[in-house]
């Protein structure tokens, strides 16, 4: 287990201890179950909560990082997440049975210190059930690309807006591949290469646009000609020179957007493989170029 991971454990461990001791003094105080009157017992029941903690989150990472190989990495962050959920479980039961209390006199104080504890800690509890919730319905896997928009982070401008057509820069949502799904956040590495971690309980809520289904994507090409240059000749070179570039996979579509007083906008419209705008935009922009100057020079 790496620095993290342990840090990770223990923050969990303090978590499950803040929450088990005040059910406990509950029991204590209010039902009258003599927990306390052996602190030797107590001493054991926190030594086994949290070496069971430590214990799962370790088999839970080997897991990850062992049958990532052989399972894929998908079902490798799923059978960890299991095994967390699952170990915790016979963690609490364990316990219980150690110190020898009654089950039903633990869920009925553990409603009352519930309620306390869930309003303080509603948001951790939402992360918790929220990954659970995304482990369970698979809306996506681990090593997916997708774009995740939802109203809590809203949209980013771009630093630089460039001219009339700045909409196509405008970013929707954050985009990158899903590296890990934990108990509390969703882990993605954008596409500039910066780890983003959300929490469960927003990814729930958000709209997920799984970009590496189909390993194609329709690309918007703009671009920006002199009225010197007739359409009705342009047009035709730029799509019988487009449709033999080998990732476009149907024929592109090209029509005027709008005009300015020396000028007129085209689009370019084509399905293209691979799971990213920029590398096709940019063929079909030196495409475009290299046609404009071509006509010029048989005008000129």
């Amino acid at each position: 287990m790496n620095r993290r991971g342990l840090i990770a454990s223990i923050i969990v461990v303090i978590i499950s201890l803040a929450i088990i001791i005040p059910v406990l003094f509950i029991l204590d105080t209010i039902y009258h179950i003599p927990f306390f009157e052996s602190y030797n017992i107590f001493l054991y029941a926190i030594t086994i909560v949290a070496g069971g903690i430590i214990i799962v989150n370790l088999i839970a990472s080997l897991i990850m990082n062992r049958a990532t190989r052989a399972i894929g990495k998908s079902t490798a962050g799923t059978l960890s997440f299991t095994v967390k959920i699952v170990g915790y479980l016979i963690i609490i039961i364990i316990f219980f049975t150690f110190v020898k209390i009654d089950i039903g006199a633990a869920l009925a104080a553990g409603g009352f210190a519930g309620l306390v504890l869930g309003l303080a800690s509603q948001d951790v509890l939402s992360n918790i059930f929220g990954g659970i919730a995304v482990v369970a319905s698979h809306p996506f896997r681990v090593g997916d690309r997708v774009t995740v928009s939802t109203w809590q982070y809203g949209l980013d401008a771009p630093a630089y807006p460039p001219k009339f057509y700045s909409n196509d820069f405008l970013i929707p949502g954050y985009t990158g591949v899903i590296t890990d799904i934990s108990l509390m956040y969703t882990s993605i590495l954008t596409d500039d290469n910066v780890p983003l971690k959300i929490p469960n309980s927003i990814m729930i809520q958000a709209a997920v646009f799984i970009q590496g289904k189909n390993n194609s994507r329709l690309v918007r090409t703009k671009f920006e000609i002199s009225k010197d240059i007739d359409p009705d000749i342009i047009i035709p070179i730029l799509q019988d020179g487009i449709k033999n570039f080998k990732f476009i996979l149907n024929e592109p579509e090209i029509r005027i957007y709008e005009t300015t007083f020396t000028t007129y906008i085209i689009v370019i419209e084509a399905m293209c493989s691979g799971n990213f705008e920029e590398p096709p935009r940019s063929e079909i922009l030196k495409f475009c170029m290299k046609t404009v100057r071509s006509i010029k020079t048989k005008q000129n």
